[in-house]
């Protein structure tokens, strides 16, 4: 990770009943995330391509943020840079494990720059109650809308494991 100051990291793990070729094909897809992004009103690719991964995400409140590949590890999984064009980033991790023949887990890291650039002591309450618990239930839902897509095949419907404030 390079110098851009972000927070303590925030992870989230959640088991899938496919290979990990599968699940790598559908988080490695370009536009994925309007399949299985329960927050995503559009996901729109910007560059795709061997020498670079650009999308943009519009968030279903029209926050919308960039997303800047950092690292391709083909089948394995990629870190990105994400939020808004010329704004603060978040440094986030995908990651795929593989359990199985037809198991393989998927955890997402993130490295949120909010509060990260404020006094330590002053920033510990917020981000250890508001944050941190906000950020967690975001990133259940999204792991949550892959699975539900790798299971169902369907498009995961929207704010279907509820709405959250900072992004419906």
């Amino acid at each position: 990770m390079d110098s851009i100051k972000t927070n303590s990291p925030i992870s989230v793990t959640k088991q899938f009943d496919v290979s990990s070729d599968d699940l790598w094909n559908l988080i490695s897809a370009p536009g994925n995330l309007n399949d299985c992004h329960p927050f995503c009103k559009s996901n729109d690719v910007l560059q795709w391509d061997d020498s670079e991964h650009v999308d943009r995400l519009v968030y279903l409140n029209d926050r919308t943020y960039i997303r800047r590949f950092l690292t391709w590890d083909e089948g394995r999984g990629y870190t990105l840079r994400i939020g808004e064009e010329n704004g603060l980033q978040s440094f986030v991790e995908w990651s795929i494990a593989s359990i199985s023949e037809q198991q393989s887990r998927l955890t997402i890291t993130v490295h949120p720059y909010i509060l990260a650039g404020i006094n330590p002591v002053l920033s510990f309450l917020p981000y250890r109650f508001w944050v941190k618990p906000k950020l967690r239930r975001y990133l259940n839902s999204v792991v949550s809308g892959f699975e539900y897509v790798a299971r169902t095949g369907k498009t995961v419907p929207r704010n279907h494991f509820g709405r959250h404030s900072w992004f419906s």
